[in-house]
């Protein structure tokens, strides 16, 4: 059998980190098994589905690298398939047209809540006769389809993740609506438990992977492929995201959408690496920095866990760091190119030969590319400002003579190179009688207006290709000389 699986998001918001956690577990068990991936867009939700979320989500799993092998087939084109099989099972009397009005569906939740009773649909317009329908009609009810589920009915399967389950049919709130209502010889619009069994079917669809939070369906949709004829697709169920707090995941805690994620300034490789632990456990012999492809060798459900799984920030930010500092010195550049330019520092795209050291001073530092603005702001600006730590520096003694000894040395250096620069640095040693660890922690507030950052030396000759260091020097003199 070769194995179909499908990705069917809702494009009712921006693609959701759990949405593509379980893109990323079929994907994986799809490539494992040399089967397919289906996208399909689930967009029946007509008030909130909009297309830039579709467009979100098709973005999103490009970036991630999750390419799938056909569609995105939409649902709304699709409506014509799920209308003839809702006929199919009117006409088997699998399905029947209930005309209860909102009031009269009310009143009986009220009566089961007085009761002590679960809410559920008590099958009152399973039996209706002609003249019955005949009347309500009359009275311009418009009505739902609703599929028949009979409470005695055991519904069983062998779940990839959580082994046996079993539900009884009179759990499941009783006969439930497939359809909206509409006219009395019309059907509404269908709906999602029925929608998605019908394109499941129509897709060879032959294993269902989500998350835990679609197993009250499976019963119900279970129902709905055995009574459109059909082979039951295997099911697994896999663990939610959850919160620090153990709940699951949501809009609540931040940031949970994959383009947050992208902006943040994680990368796609660190962010499906990470997404693929979320629940599943590597392989002896398998270390916790992995590409897709070798996940994909290795991934199995035995290795999936039942509980959720805690998102783990610091564990991201290790994940994408290692990453980051593997990184070859051009693509890490390319990336962070973006971040400057959001920044607005002024450079030239062209000037590689500047952008490239600097990104490999800073690489070995960087967490996510967003860091790089802060970390490399005082190299690009021409008024750096001064903490209150590099204030403190240059108001120390020794500070402006060392200075002056550096400035002087400086401005008779033509070409700025590791060795002059130290050469430079040794005279304002001995201009102001001090310690060499005096004059770097100087030099370093002068030049950064910091007291920590990137390697001194390095720092200093990109300033100097930019001839930002003669001034900014000249700058923290004034400070320095203020204090004597």
């Amino acid at each position: 059998m070769s194995v179909r699986v499908r990705l069917a998001p809702s494009p009712t918001g921006n693609l959701h980190i759990g949405t593509a956690r379980t893109a990323v577990f079929n994907w994986l068990f799809a490539r494992h098994h040399g089967g397919q991936l289906i996208l399909r867009i689930e967009d029946t939700d007509l008030e909130r589905s909009r297309p830039e979320y579709t467009q979100n989500i098709l973005d999103g799993l490009t970036w991630l690298g999750l390419t799938w092998d056909e569609g995105p087939f939409f649902q709304t084109k699709r409506m014509h398939l799920y209308r003839q099989a809702i006929q199919t099972l009117l006409g088997q009397g699998l399905a029947y047209r209930a005309y209860d009005t909102p009031e009269e569906l009310e009143a009986m939740r009220e009566a089961q809540k007085a009761r002590n009773e679960a809410p559920r649909y008590d099958n009152r317009h399973r039996h209706l006769t002609p003249e019955q329908e005949a009347a309500f009609m009359a009275e311009g009810r418009k009505p739902v389809i609703r599929f028949k589920i009979e409470d005695d009915r055991e519904i069983a399967w062998d779940d990839l993740v959580r082994g046996k389950v079993t539900w009884k049919g009179r759990d499941l709130g009783g006969d439930m609506v497939i359809a909206r209502a509409a006219e009395a010889d019309k059907i509404g619009q269908p709906l999602y438990n029925f929608v998605v069994v019908v394109d499941d079917i129509e897709m060879n669809i032959t294993h269902v992977i989500r998350g835990e939070d679609h197993i009250g369906n499976t019963p119900k949709q279970i129902l709905l492929y055995e009574a459109l004829g059909a082979t039951v697709p295997e099911f697994g169920h896999t663990p939610l995201i959850l919160n620090q707090a153990g709940a699951k995941l949501s809009k609540r805690d931040g940031v949970t959408s994959i383009s947050d994620f992208q902006r943040m300034g994680y990368i796609a490789e660190a962010i499906v690496n990470y997404m693929t632990l979320l629940g599943w456990s590597p392989s002896e012999g398998m270390t916790e920095i992995f590409t897709l492809e070798e996940a994909a060798n290795h991934f199995g459900f035995e290795r999936v866990n039942k509980a959720g799984a805690k998102f783990d920030w610091d564990k991201l930010n290790w994940l994408n760091s290692q990453y980051l500092h593997h990184m070859p010195i051009d693509r890490l550049t390319d990336l962070l190119i973006p971040y400057w330019q959001g920044a607005e520092y002024a450079f030239e795209e062209s000037d590689r030969a500047w952008l490239e050291p600097l990104t490999a001073l800073i690489a070995p530092s960087l967490v996510r590319l967003e860091d790089a603005i802060a970390m490399t702001n005082y190299l690009f600006v021409s008024d750096v400002g001064f903490t209150e730590a590099a204030t403190n520096q240059l108001r120390q003694e020794g500070t402006a003579p060392a200075l002056n000894g550096i400035i002087a040395a400086l401005e008779n250096t033509s070409s700025l190179t590791a060795d002059k620069a130290q050469e430079v640095i040794q005279q304002g040693v001995k201009a102001a009688n001090v310690k060499k660890g005096v004059v770097m922690r100087s030099l370093r507030a002068a030049l950064t207006g910091d007291m920590h950052g990137p390697d001194l030396i390095q720092s200093w000759l990109l300033l100097n290709q930019h001839q930002m260091d003669l001034p900014r020097l000249k700058q923290a003199l004034a400070i320095a000389e203020s204090a004597i």
